[in-house]
């Protein structure tokens, strides 16, 4: 296959050893033939990989399955994992009634449920890659390429440098889209029990769902692996104080009749999209690009579309298209992470069955701030129009077939599925 930018790509770094970055370097030495590119990963060993389990959405089953090269059944032997098959939503919306947001085509279609951790050390088997163990100081966009500037090593230039090292300092304006229609900013981790016995002669094959479940502080997801499950109490600490929520996550899990838990972390989080996720030379990808609280797994599938739109359009055009490209790339880029912004924050327009602080104040205060958030003159895309399209459909007493592949960062059947569970629709 005759790739136009190959050559412009003889150097590349990978900034950062989690699942973006890990993703990252394992997509570069799939695309790239070895002896055509150098490949550096660069990370510091003191920052350690937090392995909490995760949700995924169906593309990464294949996608690791080209990456490694190994068969679907051994993947998921591998990450420890399980097949799941939508998410379940416990006490959400106004309708007061339980609901499963499923993948399409419904109970065929499932990504996995994950140890980042296990992930991360199976894509670092399927990559060729001199290893670097520094501390980046900086990243910098320079003539032709990137430089990156280390602390007691001498500074390298690359012609793209894949930036994954997680969320930002500091949050400024100029620089970043704050979402404050998502109402929610920490997490509180636990590591509980399996529920799911794992086979020694092949991968679960019983389907699993993510459990999405209102409480009065916020929610808490539920994601079981074969080896433990990993549960997380999302909330808003301007609004719920860390005993109040340790308190009620005590309550669930006992209600659960989960009796012994490892506590994890407490891991606060800012929901935001970056302005510049892509200049031509510098990719900021994952946690360094975007991120919404976890509601519906768009980490790792939106690495996944960073990674690989950068990587098709550095390879698939001439070099002398970089500068011109990159502010399209860019633009698409905000625009379809926003979009997901705009899908997790509409979870709470209805809602949940608890009359709380937290929910009135998502519901009635959050949530109706969204249009001024998104506002295009402010975010430079268009993902309110997109997203208010969507909504408009859903309001259709017929939608017509030439409509039923629209997306919005998602499908239009997950919006649709979401509308009626939550019962936004009369």
């Amino acid at each position: 296959m005759i790739l136009p930018g190959a050559g412009s790509l003889r150097k590349i770094a990978v900034v950062g050893r989690g699942t973006a970055g890990s993703l990252a370097a394992a997509s570069v030495t799939h695309l790239l033939p070895d002896g055509d590119c150098e490949l550096h990963h660069i990370y510091d060993s003191r920052i350690p990989v937090i392995g909490v389990g995760e949700g995924s959405w169906p593309s990464l089953v294949q996608r690791l399955r080209q990456l490694t090269k190994l068969p679907h059944e051994a993947v998921q032997q591998r990450l420890k994992g399980t097949r799941k098959y939508g998410v379940a939503f416990e006490g959400w919306g106004r309708r007061n009634r339980d609901f499963t947001h499923y993948f399409t085509p419904q109970q065929v279609s499932y990504a996995y449920h994950l140890s980042a951790d296990l992930m991360t050390d199976l894509l670092h088997e399927s990559t060729r890659a001199r290893h670097i163990d520094a501390r980046v100081l900086d990243i910098t966009r320079v003539e032709g390429g990137a430089q990156v500037e280390f602390e007691g090593l001498a500074p390298e230039r690359y012609d793209l440098v894949f930036d994954a090292r997680g969320f930002p300092g500091t949050m400024r304006p100029e620089h970043h889209i704050d979402i404050p229609f998502i109402p929610t900013n920490t997490a509180v981790i636990r590591r509980c029990p399996a529920i799911v016995e794992g086979e020694e002669d092949g991968p679960v094959l019983q389907h699993t769902y993510t459990r999405a479940v209102a409480r009065p502080h916020g929610w808490i997801f539920v994601i079981p692996l074969t080896v433990h499950t990993s549960c997380g109490y999302i909330f808003n600490r301007d609004i719920s104080g860390l005993d109040d929520v340790e308190s009620d996550f005590d309550a669930f899990l006992e209600t659960d009749g989960v009796r012994e838990f490892e506590q994890r972390a407490v891991i606060p989080f800012p929901n935001f999209v970056h302005r510049r996720m892509y200049d031509g030379a510098v990719a900021r990808i994952g946690n360094a690009a975007a991120f919404m609280e976890p509601l519906e797994a768009t980490a790792i599938v939106s690495a996944q579309l960073q990674i690989g739109m950068v990587l098709h359009m550095r390879l698939n055009r001439r070099a002398e298209d970089v500068e011109r490209d990159a502010p399209v790339v860019n633009r698409f880029l905000v625009g379809n992470m926003l979009c997901y912004g705009l899908f997790v924050g509409w979870h709470y327009s209805c809602g949940s069955m608890y009359d709380s602080e937290f929910w009135r104040h998502a519901r009635d205060h959050a949530w109706p701030g969204y249009r001024k958030a998104a506002d295009p003159e402010l975010v430079g895309c268009a993902a309110l129009r997109k997203f208010d399209d969507m909504l408009e459909l859903l309001n259709q007493p017929v939608i017509d077939t030439a409509d039923w592949n629209r997306m919005c960062a998602v499908p239009l059947t997950s919006y649709a599925q979401m509308s009626q569970g939550l019962g936004c629709q009369p």
